[in-house]
């Protein structure tokens, strides 16, 4: 019986060529698009899941409600980790994770700038990175050991034992290679080239124990049998309590098998990244869905041909059960040619597909979970695709179709158009969401930053370009390179640290707010271009004492209270810092989100980074040709390694951009896929309908006429489902356009716009057929009916 169900189904793929194509290639497109989104999906759940302790390794975050809104973070004070570390026993093991801009690793004439980390002595025996040479335990001991990952190995010792080896760093101090790592996988969070331990950090002064400065990721895995609610309630108050109340927020442990999908709270206790999952896993699922009713709207379409089939299947005595297995039978053999097919279509555009997720997916045929998945994957759409119509052909009665009544039970409604309707609804509501985002995109790169990002690069500070600053600075101005210049803690387009810990005159003890730090030698605003509003900028040259000296953003002042900031006090950090000015609010950290206060403070600060604002009178190749020989002739042991302002803010939109590609790739495919449906019942109907198109042609009708006549009733279809897909998709966009502070208004042009091309695209897909149809020779088709 099997084999007689087999070789009808391959018969009736022979007999019906055009329409097999049709059906197969979309189910083939759709699933070869949800099987790509489900790699994705994949890789994101597949994030820190390696790590052999991952349920008891937590990162330590913060909360505070502030404005009535919960406000959280994962950056923390420096002195957290080993004062846990010190009052409770519930923790295994602590590590502190810096991952600073890169350094300059030196071995002989080889000479690479990567990015590493500071972590204390656990951080290889917490997570599980494979340490292929040298104890994990003790690698990091030794103030001046570092581990390399075997890609930087490679660079600096080709395929030598790079253990016992040196390594200069910054063209100061000698480390010496104790531990050999594994490269990190694409699916960690943790993503760097070489570890140093945290006492060299400490020896070097970068270390510090005020509680107020939250710059650093801190790591706890706690001993088997702790259960992570209760000490999660232990260490709510820890700051509070070591702050003697100057730092107000709550202190809370969060899971690191959580930390790529969960940790974007805006507000809520939990959210981030898994928002995005969601919505792609809705998109494999549209597209899914749409592939399979094109199967079973094509399938049902030509039912009338096999009807004489049915009857006599049951006149002999099928019963109605064997048929649907029959049937839906055919539909998974159809799905298993698909699914191959798939898979093909999925090698062949899986390069781009990375290119532009910026991943290293790939197939893994030899995992035997894959195939069980792709299998389960067949019989599934197979089931779903073939479910309507192996219940719809089998519903047919035998005494009527033998007699040459070939319609079906009948109901209220006929599911074909709903099908129809179901499709471009769905295709419509991600058209509008694609215009949508990218105009949220637009918007937000449009948006005005608070400073001049044209002509502005910045450096990173060695020593020797720290020890030389004066000189460079003035050679760069004096030769006519530059227009300005000044030392920061960190580029313009980053945050450096933040804290509650800000006192003023006047502040309420119950008031928690915090606010971005920022340091600046002098000359910050005509650098940078930011916009003062009140006072001046700092001037180390005609006031030596603003060293001390800050300015305060727009907010900043704003919340404080002061109706005339200059020369009020602000303290931070043990220091009185005196308000000089005042500058208009800027962006300093996501285009996306509202600006946020900010205390920017003088020459008693931190300095890592030299922003130099070059002359626009020269070239930019003029200038930086220029900047080159100067930075060499004080900095000769190091490149000059430079970078612009305007291209690094431009990667803020990098993740959103990628996300805007997808989901145009993925509604362009269920545009497609519609499309393949749509031409199909075009052609099925011309079919069906030509002797009435002959007969209207003899009687006068017009091409015009009779191709308005066969395409009336799809866009019939169309319009309904722009009717039913714009308040789902409006609902859908002012839920997402909430979740970002800066953002455009509800524009009614996209909808009419998606409107337009719908039935645009619709009408041309059903035009063709219904063009040939009208344009065909009346008495051939009347022959032959």
């Amino acid at each position: 019986m099997l084999r007689n169900y087999f070789k009808i189904a391959f018969r009736n793929l022979l007999r019906n060529k055009g329409f097999s194509i049709i059906n197969i290639s979309g189910l083939a497109i759709g699933m070869a698009g949800a099987m790509l989104i489900l790699m994705w999906i994949q890789h994101e759940f597949s994030y820190d899941q390696f790590h052999e302790n991952k349920d008891r390794i937590y990162e330590m975050w913060n909360r505070t409600v502030f404005d009535g809104k919960l406000q959280s973070w994962g950056t923390t004070p420096k002195v957290l980790g080993k004062t846990l570390k010190q009052e409770y026993p519930d923790i295994q093991e602590v590590s502190r994770v810096e991952i600073r801009s890169p350094f300059l690793l030196i071995v002989g004439d080889n000479k690479v700038r990567v990015k590493g980390g500071f972590v204390d002595p656990g951080f290889l025996s917490m997570f599980s990175f494979p340490v292929l040479k040298g104890d994990a335990k003790t690698a990091l001991n030794n103030v001046y050991s570092i581990v390399i990952t075997e890609k930087l190995a490679k660079s600096l010792f080709n395929d030598d034992n790079p253990i016992g080896k040196t390594i200069k760093i910054e063209n100061k101090d000698n480390f010496i290679v104790t531990g050999l790592v594994k490269n990190p996988p694409s699916n960690s969070h943790f993503q760097f080239e070489y570890l140093l331990p945290w006492a060299y950090l400490t020896k070097i002064g970068w270390d510090d124990d005020y509680w107020g400065n939250n710059s650093t990721d801190t790591y706890i895995e706690l001993k088997k049998g702790v259960n992570a609610a209760t000490f999660n309630a232990k260490v709510r108050d820890f700051t509070i309590r070591h702050s003697k109340g100057e730092e107000q927020n709550e202190l809370f442990i969060h899971p690191l098998s959580k930390l790529r999908l969960y940790s974007k709270f805006d507000g809520k206790l939990e959210g981030g990244r898994i928002d995005l999952v969601k919505i792609f896993g809705i998109l494999a699922a549209f597209i899914l869905v749409i592939a399979c009713i094109n199967f079973m709207n094509l399938s049902t379409a030509r039912s009338e041909k096999r009807a004489k089939e049915v009857g006599i299947r049951k006149v002999i005595g099928a019963e109605r059960t064997a048929l649907v297995r029959q049937f839906l039978g055919e539909s998974i053999l159809l799905a298993l040619i698909a699914g191959v097919l798939a898979i093909a279509i999925v090698q062949l555009f899986l390069p781009v597909f990375n290119s532009v997720t910026e991943k290293q997916l790939s197939v893994q045929y030899g995992n035997p979970y894959f195939w069980l998945f792709f299998f389960s994957f067949i019989l599934f759409t197979g089931m779903l695709a073939g479910s309507y119509p192996a219940f719809y052909l089998s519903a047919f009665q035998p005494v009527r179709v033998l007699k040459g009544t070939l319609k079906a039970v009948h109901t209220s409604f006929n599911p074909r158009k709903v099908l129809v309707i179901t499709q471009f609804t769905i295709a419509i509501i991600l058209i509008i969401s694609t215009l949508f985002i990218r105009r949220q995109i637009q918007y937000s790169q449009e948006r005005e930053t608070g400073y001049s990002k044209d002509n502005l690069i910045y450096h990173f500070l060695t020593e020797d370009l720290e020890k030389n600053y004066p000189v460079i600075k003035e050679e760069l101005l004096s030769s006519g390179t530059a227009i300005s210049v000044c030392k920061t803690s960190a580029p313009i387009t980053q945050g450096f640290s933040n804290s509650w810990g800000f006192e003023w005159k006047g502040k309420d003890p119950k008031q928690k707010i915090i606010f971005n730090r920022f340091c600046v030698d002098d000359d910050l605003t005509k650098t940078i271009g930011l916009k003062i509003i009140q006072g001046r900028d700092i001037n180390l040259k005609e006031f030596p004492t603003d060293s001390t000296a800050c300015i305060l953003s727009e907010s900043a002042a704003r919340i404080m209270g002061f109706k005339d900031p200059v020369g009020q006090i602000v303290k931070d950090n043990g220091i009185d810092w005196h308000v000089v000015g005042v500058i208009k609010d800027f962006v300093l950290q996501s285009p996306f989100e509202n600006t946020e206060p900010m205390v920017i403070e003088g020459a008693k600060g931190w300095f890592n980074v030299i922003h130099i604002k070059l002359n626009p009178a020269n070239s930019t190749a003029q200038n930086i040709k220029a900047a080159e020989q100067i930075f060499k002739k004080h900095n000769f042991q190091f490149p000059f390694e430079y970078q612009f302002i305007d291209q690094e803010y431009a990667q803020k939109f990098n993740d959103a951009q990628r996300t805007s590609k997808l989901i145009t790739i993925f509604a362009m495919l269920t545009i497609i896929i519609s499309c393949m449906g749509l031409f199909g019942l075009a052609t099925y109907m011309a079919e069906n309908r030509t002797k009435e198109i002959g007969v209207r042609k003899v009687l006068g009708a017009s091409v015009i006429n009779i191709t308005a006549l066969l395409s009336k009733d799809f866009l019939k279809l169309i319009v309904i489902a722009i009717l039913i897909a714009s308040p789902i998709a409006y609902w859908a966009m002012s839920k997402w356009l909430q979740t970002f502070s800066y953002h455009i208004n509800m524009q009614w042009w996209i909808f009419i716009a998606s409107g337009i091309v719908s039935l645009f695209i619709a009408f041309s897909t059903v035009s063709y057929q219904a063009i040939k149809a009208a344009m065909a020779n009346p008495v051939k088709s009347l022959r032959t009916e």
